[in-house]
């Protein structure tokens, strides 16, 4: 199973292997071919539409989930489950999203 703000490696055409954090709403996930998956980064700027991340949710260094980097990716390319936002990334993750998306804060 695929849940919303795991972190999957993911085979990206042209760009290779590449940690996404997942942002399909869990109702949608099983009933889609293909996740809204946001970019994992290894450089953190702090702009309101990054949540830093790290050790705590399951990558081996401070990375960053850039929420201006959305994809829509096929769930046949989510390779390898690497772990999942924390409690305090993912109340972060929310208000990053609606920053990216340009739906407010």
């Amino acid at each position: 199973m695929i849940f919303r703000g795991e972190i999957w490696d993911a085979e990206i055409p042209g760009v290779g292997r590449h940690p996404v954090v997942i942002a399909t709403r869990n109702t949608a996930i099983p009933l889609l071919t293909n996740l809204v998956c946001v970019l994992v980064t290894s450089q953190y700027r702090g702009h309101v539409a990054e949540v830093e991340i790290g050790s705590e949710d399951g990558l081996s260094h401070s990375s960053a989930v850039n929420c201006d980097n959305i994809f829509t990716l096929p769930k046949t390319i989510l390779v390898k489950r690497r772990g999942s936002l924390g409690p305090v990334s993912l109340e972060a993750y929310n208000p990053a999203l609606k920053v990216a998306l340009g739906l407010g804060n």
